[in-house]
This record gives C-alpha cells, sequence and structure tokens, in this order.
C-alpha cells in the first residue's frame, strides 16, 4: 500500500425532504447565489420551487443561470463568470447532474482569475482559489458532487478537458434519490456505468497489496452490479436509488483510490469521443472500457483474474488464468447490454476513420503519454479504438 492523503471535506445531506436545508446551508457562506441548473426538467418536478421557496426563507437572492447542456459548453461558463462579477455573487448553487456540477465548479474557478478560465483546463495556470460551490443532484454518476474534478468542453475546437484540485470540492451536497425517479432508463443506466467506471479506473492498478481498498472497490461493483437494473425497470424503487446514489459518491470522492494509483487513461480516451461527436460520457465509458481491459490485461492477468472472481463470481481455473480474466471482461460486457448501454463505435455512429486524430489529441500530438496502468502512446490508444469497433 502506497502513502496517501485523504482530504473529502463535503458536508453530505442525504435522503428524502434533504433539499428544504438548501437554504440554512448556503446562508453559512452568503445572502447571494448564482442558481446554476439545466432546461426545464427541475421545474417540471417540483425540485425548482423546492429549492427556491428555501432559498427564498432564509433571505438569499437568487441570480439564476439556466441552459447546461451534457458535456458542458464553455460559452456557458463564461456566462455565469460574466454574471457573478456583474452581480456580485460569491456563492454557485448547482441543481442538476454531472454537467450541471462542473458548469458551477468552473464558473468557480474563473470568477477570482482575472484570465481566460480556460487556461487551467489547458495546464497553463495552477488552481489555487475559487468560489464555494453547493450542489443538489438529480443524476448520480459523475460523482462531481464530492470530486475534485471538473470537465468542460471547448465546442469550437471540439476538445473535452478537465482539472482537479481540492479548492473546486463542493462544501455541500444535497442527495435526495426520489430526485431520481424521473430520469429515463438510459439516462440512469450512463450515468451509473459512469460511476463504475471510476471504480474500475481505481481497481485496476500496478498498487500491490491494497486488499482493503480492492474490497471497497469491489463491493461497491456489486452494489451497481445489484441495483442498476433495479433502478432502470422500477424508477421509483427508493432503496435501488438510493444505493446506487450513494454509491456514485463513493466512487469519486477519493476514498477508493486510498493506498494506490489510479489509471484514468480510458477517460481520456473517451474524452475525444465527446468532444468530437457529442457521445454521452457513460455510454461512451461502456464502449471504451472493456476495450480497454481486452487491450491491458495480459499486463497483468492476475488482477483481471481477481475481478472475474470477486465481482462476477467466475469460478477461477488456476491452471489457465487468462481464461478466468477473459470471462471477467464477457461478463462486464453483458452487464453493459443488460442496462441498454452500447459496446461497440458503431452503436455510437462514430467513425472510424478518425482514430489516429483523436489519439494525437488525447496525448497532445503524441508529447505525452496517456494512463498509469500503461502509460499509453497514440499508438495504444488506437488499437483501443479498434477494438471497440
Amino acid at each position: 500500500m502506497n502513502n496517501f492523503n485523504f482530504y473529502s471535506p463535503t458536508k453530505i445531506l442525504f435522503g428524502k425532504g434533504e433539499e428544504s436545508n438548501v437554504g440554512s446551508e448556503v446562508a453559512r457562506y452568503t445572502t447571494k447565489v448564482l442558481l446554476v441548473y439545466g432546461q426545464s426538467s427541475i421545474k417540471k418536478n417540483g425540485i425548482y420551487d423546492s429549492v427556491i421557496k428555501s432559498l427564498k426563507g432564509s433571505n438569499i437572492a437568487v441570480i439564476e443561470l439556466s441552459g447546461v447542456q451534457p458535456n458542458p459548453r464553455l460559452s456557458l461558463v463564461y456566462e455565469g463568470i460574466k454574471l457573478c462579477k456583474e452581480q456580485d455573487v460569491e456563492f454557485i448553487l448547482a441543481v442538476g447532474g454531472g454537467s450541471v456540477l462542473d458548469t458551477a465548479k468552473a464558473i468557480a474557478v474563473g470568477v477570482p482569475y482575472s484570465g481566460d478560465v480556460w487556461d487551467f483546463f489547458l495546464g497553463k495556470k495552477a488552481l489555487e482559489k475559487a468560489l464555494p460551490v453547493g450542489t443538489i443532484l438529480t443524476l448520480p454518476g459523475t460523482g462531481s458532487e464530492a470530486s475534485n474534478s471538473c470537465v468542460i468542453s471547448k465546442e469550437d475546437e471540439n476538445l473535452k478537458r478537465g482539472i482537479n484540485s481540492d479548492v473546486i470540492r463542493p462544501v455541500f451536497s444535497i442527495l435526495n434519490p426520489e430526485f431520481m425517479y424521473t430520469l429515463p432508463a438510459y439516462q440512469t443506466a450512463c450515468g451509473l456505468f459512469d460511476a463504475m467506471s471510476h471504480v474500475l479506473e481505481r481497481y485496476f492498478t500496478r498498487t500491490k497489496n491494497a486488499d482493503l481498498t480492492d474490497r471497497y472497490c469491489e463491493s461497491t461493483l456489486r452494489t451497481f452490479i445489484k441495483f442498476a437494473p433495479i433502478a432502470i425497470n422500477d424508477p421509483t424503487n427508493y432503496e435501488a436509488r438510493a444505493e446506487t446514489t450513494w454509491a456514485s459518491k463513493l466512487a469519486h470522492d477519493g476514498s477508493l483510490s486510498c493506498g494506490r494509483i489510479a489509471d484514468f487513461g480510458s477517460h481520456k480516451i473517451e474524452h475525444e469521443l465527446s468532444g468530437l461527436y457529442d457521445v454521452t460520457h457513460g455510454a461512451g465509458m461502456a464502449v471504451i472500457f472493456p476495450a480497454w481491459m481486452k487491450y491491458m490485461y495480459k499486463q497483468d492477468i492476475p488482477l483481471f483474474a481477481k475481478f472475474a472472481a470477486r465481482v462476477f463470481d467466475v469460478e477461477p481455473n488456476y491452471e489457465n488464468l487468462e481464461e478466468t480474466a477473459l470471462e471477467g471482461i464477457n461478463r462486464l460486457q453483458q452487464f453493459i447490454k443488460s442496462i441498454g448501454l452500447p459496446t461497440t463505435l458503431a452503436e455510437l455512429e462514430v467513425p472510424t476513420n478518425e482514430f489516429e486524430r483523436m489519439a494525437k489529441s488525447a496525448t497532445s500530438n503524441d508529447t505525452k503519454t496517456v494512463g498509469e496502468f500503461l502509460k499509453m502512446t497514440s499508438k495504444d490508444i488506437i488499437a483501443i479504438y479498434e477494438l471497440a469497433k
């Protein structure tokens, strides 16, 4: 097990009716917020009214910014930064899924900065401060409600880039599983596989002797495998929504990285799909991660066999662990199909003639490698795209 620093300061308010506390939570920091949300869904399902009532009850003035899209756009981030500076807003409240939360985080980063917020996403500027952010989650998956991560798309250049810093962890997050009831099945599946991929990126590591964290990862994956189909097929099942909402938070709050080096190479490979073709991230990960596994498993066959045995109950063949490892990959793909997600780039209608371009973009024109399990070059990434066809 490696040395590690674990920091997870986000206050979690979990369960039915917890949104009624948003006003008192915000009042700890400010009397004015920028409320960031997506389209009209939170107004149709009553979440908007509940949030506004609580904020007004605590005498919080509200400036609104709506219109967040999946694969959140930099142009709306610029708009939010401008609003905050004009209105002297010093707190961002995000109500929505991961795209809304990441938009809020990016705005929070940009307000104290005199330059272009995109500088942080290009690595030109070190992130040192941001406005505080609170969140009310309506779609579990990205883990942005407790993570130090934020991913934004620069639409005019078809780029999708992320930043990681503890200064952008939300100060509080409200998780009411009932808010997930109206999610379409496909959105639920995409979100939950995104969360699963956060666990998988941590599980497949070169670090040895971190068995407790292995077990945390395995039990979290098994929770998704058990409850995701229930949440998809019975969307108002509170227990299934509660289990998957909490598992999604644990998947990306940093606790499953303790004592080990995480990979996240497949995320960077998928970001090229989202950036170029506006693919839903969870669907992209459903295609890319099994392809990554097929390319990588020979690097550590016992680890992939352990995954098969402990997560999917594959009976180990100790005389041929490669067989066991491959069966684990097969069972993961079968699970992905069972929850209605694609497993090939063809299903996503992604053309096959841009692999070299995407691989060069992922590796910054071959100046960098991607990932930690294997430090991938553009050649490796092209091979993974080929396996995903």
